[in-house]
């Protein structure tokens, strides 16, 4: 009976992993293939950014990460779905490579030609030999330490086809040890 429960939670543990690796999939094969099943509009990425760091702060919370979004009220054409994804999984990754103690901020800002969205943390930190590579599907800097963190590995490049659907730019700067800030323009 003991083993029961234990395999029991195991089979839906690893459930949920496929689940969310299947959903990762179709996310990225719509924005592939440009079919996109939702409407473009004008988005105000400011609070998207902050509806998601409500979604992220019991997760944050429960991992002692502070989680807070600075800057304006700023204005994209795109898709709402795509790009509330895009901030949702450079928050999670700033949350999940963290420790105890840590942050992860978010601000939005303008200029006369360009909306930035900037997620920033002081986390774990991405070396600088993989740091051409997180944006590729499946990579995973540490594979040792993805089955504890968890994902699928397709976080990272749903923002990057994300950005390219919204024909957005992205820099990413990173130190081991003391962080990352991952922006898009």
């Amino acid at each position: 009976e003991k083993d029961t429960i234990h395999f029991a939670e195991n089979i839906y543990r690893e459930a949920r992993r496929l689940i969310s690796l299947v959903n990762d999939i179709i996310k990225l094969s719509q924005i592939d293939e440009g079919e996109i099943p939702y409407d473009e509009g004008n988005i105000n990425v400011y609070e998207t950014a902050v509806d998601v760091a409500d979604r992220l702060e019991n997760i944050a919370k429960a991992q002692k990460i502070s989680l807070n979004v600075t800057g304006e009220a700023a204005y994209v054409r795109g898709n709402a779905q795509i790009l509330e994804e895009m901030i949702y999984n450079l928050c999670d990754n700033g949350i999940k490579y963290n420790r105890p103690g840590g942050y992860v901020l978010v601000d939005v800002s303008t200029d006369a030609a360009f909306v930035y969205v900037s997620v920033k943390d002081n986390g774990i930190g991405i070396p600088k030999a993989s740091q051409a590579r997180v944006f590729e599907r499946f990579y995973r800097v540490d594979k040792s330490h993805s089955k504890e963190i968890g994902g699928t590995g397709l976080g990272l490049s749903i923002v990057k086809h994300g950005a390219a659907y919204h024909k957005a730019r992205i820099s990413l700067e990173s130190s081991v040890g003391k962080g990352t800030e991952i922006t898009l323009v």
